[in-house]
């Protein structure tokens, strides 16, 4: 009888123990990459006598949480198995599935909530920080072709083409403009004065035309060496494809329409944006349109993740028992990432709320095998006092 007291109170206790755990799943509902645990009994025993109940082990929920669009291209989401790999100042390594990512003042990406280090997975598989500083900018390229295209009228005698705007070796821009004269002895010849914004000429050059009015072989290019800060640069004016018409033409017109169609060349182009695609790796966009590659975010797989073990902010580890699997997204088990975006908890509400149904109807009758017991023993004493 007095076991039976002892019983329903290991009931309550351990009824208890689970709403603990159910109200922090619903305290989590909406914390990125959370997911809920379950916990279960272990039934006592001695001998043949059951002696009541204990908590065996939390289990946790593998299934993925719904995926949200955050706008920040920093942010990523798996869809698929996998977690993202972090690294704290110790060098001890964790494991989320919250993917709130931004680059710090030193240009590292680290995670927003906890400020540990994202890896990256190298070519030789090795972990790595995410490191974009030598990507900031791109250097500047000197111009070395010069690409004109359009018609050149027949009946002109003169025609301008401007601005061309070239850069030197430091990347400072340079506005240059060709002045070109067709003399009214030789309308299929043209000559060319290269000059800069005062006018100065810099180099000259001669252009030529067939009957067809498509650039003459040996006469479709200029090559100009141009000095910038005492350094001299080798330009070449491309007016087409001889016997062809994708570049320059000469034919009758009332204007000439000729202009730069292709300048090769930049100054000190600076990041305008960092994203990734679905493999993982760094998308920089600068700022003339140019999309460059970088590092590849890294995912760890486990034999079993149901048992790793939660650390806080979300974040898991694991053992030396099991290891960590560690790959790239999209190959081998590992899913794909999605940019942009974030994977919120998979708490299901309607799930917690029957289970604290359940709970409190366990923790009532629990109570009421106490009270049952409780009036048993006080019957007892009050017969033997009579």
């Amino acid at each position: 009888m007095l076991q039976s007291f002892f019983t329903g109170l290991t009931g309550m206790f351990n009824f208890s123990k689970t709403l603990d755990n159910v109200s922090n799943n619903i305290a989590n509902m909406n914390t990125p990459g959370y997911r809920g645990t379950d916990t279960f009994f272990r039934s006592l025993n001695a001998g043949e006598q059951g002696i009541g109940t204990t908590i065996e082990d939390s289990s946790t929920r593998l299934q993925s949480g719904e995926i949200r669009q955050t706008g920040n291209s920093t942010d990523l989401a798996i869809t698929g198995k996998g977690m993202f790999v972090l690294r704290n100042n110790s060098g001890e390594l964790f494991y989320t599935r919250a993917g709130q990512f931004s680059l710090n003042a030193d240009n590292i990406l680290i995670d927003t909530a906890t400020g540990m280090e994202v890896m990256s997975i190298s070519d030789a598989g090795n972990l790595e920080k995410i490191d974009i500083t030598n990507r900031r900018t791109l250097p500047a390229v000197a111009t070395t072709a010069v690409k004109i295209s359009g018609n050149l009228s027949s009946t002109a005698t003169t025609a301008e083409i401007t601005p061309v705007t070239i850069y030197d070796a430091a990347g400072k821009a340079h506005e240059l403009k060709l002045k070109l004269e067709n003399p009214t002895t030789s309308v299929d010849i043209w000559t060319v004065s290269i000059q800069d914004s005062t006018g100065t000429e810099l180099g000259t050059g001669e252009v030529r035309f067939d009957n067809t009015g498509a650039p003459l072989t040996g006469f479709n290019t200029i090559n100009a060496n141009l000095t910038f800060s005492g350094v001299s640069q080798a330009v070449t004016f491309d007016f087409g494809t001889p016997g062809l018409f994708s570049g320059t033409t000469q034919f009758s017109g009332s204007t000439s329409t000729a202009g730069v169609k292709e300048i090769n060349g930049n100054g000190v182009l600076g990041i305008i944006k960092v994203s990734f695609d679905e493999k993982g790796i760094m998308q920089f966009k600068y700022s003339n349109g140019d999309i460059k590659t970088g590092q590849q975010i890294a995912l760890a797989g486990f034999s079993n993740e149901a048992n790793l073990e939660l650390a806080s902010g979300g974040m898991y580890q694991t053992s030396s028992k099991m290891p960590a699997q560690y790959g790239r997204p999209s190959e081998s088990i590992f899913g794909a990432i999605q940019g942009g975006s974030i994977e919120l908890s998979n708490v299901d509400l309607t799930k917690e709320f029957a289970d604290i149904m359940i709970i409190q109807r366990g923790y009532q009758a629990s109570s009421r095998a106490m009270s049952v017991s409780n009036e048993l023993i006080e019957q007892l004493y009050n017969n033997t006092r009579g």
